[in-house]
């Protein structure tokens, strides 16, 4: 007969613990940094401040991308049909009391172009998600459990944590992140700001640049030479001060473009004429915008910078950018909502209605035109091409 500690032995030993999917490689991450926090691996401050605050291509980019990608209009499906009228889409309409779904997205889309990082609050009540919130990527780390998968999400601000753990019993994560590509990071998005830092730093060098040249009548430096009499060659340090004073404060500035120079005995003033490598900035500070401009994938001549354009029209840059930059990010973002929001609303899914887009108007009309003149194909699959459901009947909903 067994006794109490022998059973127990015997249900430790055949007892086998729920299989549960995990990555093999993962584990192999968190073996260094085991329960730590892992902060954003670069200073957000300082890009925001030199891109986005102090630079007008970077700053026109952003905007351009998060005010348009705002405008697409997300609608919620399931099967071949779409919903009117659903609580997740009018979530996504009224996210919380003081935005609307335009003014949330474009806050969104803005600071994962700054960042590379967008995180997403679920707010809940009563067991379900009622209201959105974007919260700021600075302020938010990722903290990574045993297995290397982030277990907790900690944002602080104002001298306050709070923690949002990544697995909930009764219905999703409270956090979306949502990250771009970066090679190096296994936890953190890597930003068009960032690879574009070198090229922001190049172009506000050119605008002070100009700037200090403007302020100093808009004339190349030059130098004045001093032919004293034998014996006393050379300034006196009073001299030289109280010279060097009297030339900032009566001659440079734009309120003194122009005004004459007016020289004591034995004073003699050479100007230096610019190089063309000097007189080039124009060049570098257009070129420094290019590279911008392809950092984040907007064309240059919808901003407006000269030089070489790839596209014929403004039409046509337009629609590239639409289709390159601003529709793989809505349908990117749709996908990472989806998988976040569409279990807790009965398994719907969130979708880009491109049917929608101004911009996309005539090229959708050239492909209506081509799919109606293929007399080879039924109406339910020209119907299938061009996105719709099938009719009962097959033909002309008979």
């Amino acid at each position: 007969m067994l006794n109490a500690t022998t059973v127990s032995r015997l249900a430790r030993l055949f007892h086998r613990p729920p299989e549960r999917k995990q990555s093999a490689a993962k584990p192999l991450i968190a073996l260094s940094r085991l329960g730590a926090p892992v902060w954003t691996p670069r200073d957000y401050a300082s890009l925001a401040r030199a891109g986005f605050e102090r630079n007008v291509i970077a700053y026109r980019c952003v905007r351009l991308i998060s005010e348009t990608a705002s405008t697409a209009q997300l609608k919620v499906t399931q099967g071949d049909g779409f919903f009117c009228d659903h609580p997740l889409l009018a979530l996504l309409r009224k996210p919380n009391a003081e935005q609307g779904g335009a003014e949330l997205f474009e806050a969104f889309y803005g600071f994962l172009q700054t960042a590379g990082n967008a995180y997403l609050e679920g707010v809940r009540l009563d067991g379900k998600i009622r209201e959105l919130y974007v919260l700021r990527p600075d302020r938010m780390k990722v903290r990574l459990g045993a297995n290397g998968w982030p277990s907790a999400y900690e944002y602080a601000a104002g001298g306050r944590t709070v923690a949002f753990k990544t697995t909930q019993d009764d219905g999703p994560s409270p956090i979306l992140h949502l990250k771009l590509f970066h090679p190096t990071d296994d936890h953190y998005g890597m930003s068009p700001l960032e690879a574009a830092a070198s090229s922001v730093d190049l172009h506000n060098a050119a605008v002070a640049w100009n700037k200090s040249l403007l302020d100093n009548a808009a004339r190349p430096s030059g130098a004045l030479v001093y032919k004293g009499p034998e014996g006393a060659e050379n300034l006196t340090g009073e001299q030289f001060d109280r010279l060097k004073g009297e030339l900032e404060d009566a001659y440079t500035g734009a309120a003194n473009a122009g005004k004459p120079l007016v020289l004591d005995g034995g004073l003699d003033w050479r100007a230096m004429s610019l190089s063309p490598a000097d007189m080039d900035f124009i060049e570098a500070k257009n070129a420094a915008a290019r590279e911008i401009a392809l950092a984040f994938g907007v064309p240059p001549m919808l901003l407006g910078i000269p030089g070489d354009n790839t596209y014929s029209n403004y039409k046509e840059a337009n629609l590239a950018f639409w289709k390159q930059t601003v529709l793989p990010l809505v349908k990117k973002t749709s996908a990472a909502l989806t998988n976040w929001l569409g279990g807790a609303f009965g398994g719907v899914e969130i979708k880009c209605d491109a049917g929608e887009i101004e911009a996309l108007s005539a090229e959708r009309d050239t492909l209506w035109a081509r799919v109606s003149r293929a007399d080879f194909l039924s109406d339910n699959e020209k119907r299938a091409l061009l996105g719709f459901a099938p009719r009962e009947g097959g033909f002309d909903g008979e």
